[in-house]
């Protein structure tokens, strides 16, 4: 009899083993996973001010990104899909502002904190600050992203600038193009502060 409850209690405690070491493989598969843009719903614009008060919203059509396991995140921005609505200045904004044939890419990267966001209910969201990296035009600079991030219906996140990135060109070696914009298009003034914003949308990758 004590040897038929002593078989019992192995067996049980095997059992617990066995499936304490399968919820543990399932946390790892869950840990591992990552989050990848969707290009299609997100959008980034910047806006130039010229003639000291008007203000004309831009974008750029193409670019990539995500957050991988660990809360590291990137996004890649191709500087030739830049869309101001009017291709000859498009064509000038690639050729003497971003120099695309030597610089031909824009990146933003980071870190995030991974249990915040999986502490993210479903319709709820939170606002974070977070320091970021951003490569443009040969030229790396911290800048604070102010942001609000929205954990979405069928596994997707959605991260907004809760206000825009004000960047300064001068600190991009990008004022010799503005002032090149300027001459080409007969301005008096375009303004160096140039507001970002931006929506994306991520999908969960397991």
């Amino acid at each position: 009899m004590m040897l038929l409850t002593k078989n019992k209690l192995f067996t049980a405690g095997l059992l617990s083993v066995v499936a304490f070491l399968a919820y543990s493989g399932m946390a790892n598969t869950a840990t591992a996973a990552s989050w990848a843009l969707a290009p299609a719903e997100s959008r980034l614009n910047f806006m130039s001010i010229k003639k000291i008060n008007m203000i004309e919203t831009h974008q750029f059509n193409s670019f990539t990104g995500e957050v991988d396991a660990n809360g590291k995140f990137i996004l890649t921005v191709d500087l030739a899909s830049v869309d101001t609505n009017n291709e000859i200045r498009d064509g000038r904004m690639k050729e003497f502002l971003f120099d695309v044939s030597q610089y031909a890419k824009a990146t933003v990267t980071g870190q995030l904190d991974m249990l915040e966001l999986d502490a993210i209910a479903e319709g709820a969201n939170i606002g974070m600050i977070v320091d970021a990296q951003l490569d443009l035009h040969g030229q790396s600079k911290m800048v604070s992203l102010d942001l609000v991030v929205t954990r979405l219906v069928g596994a997707k996140m959605a991260v907004a600038a809760l206000q825009p990135i004000v960047l300064n060109v001068g600190d991009f070696a990008l004022v010799a193009g503005v002032e090149k914009l300027k001459e080409l298009a007969n301005l008096p003034s375009i303004s160096h502060a140039v507001p970002v914003s931006f929506f994306l949308t991520f999908k969960f990758v397991p």
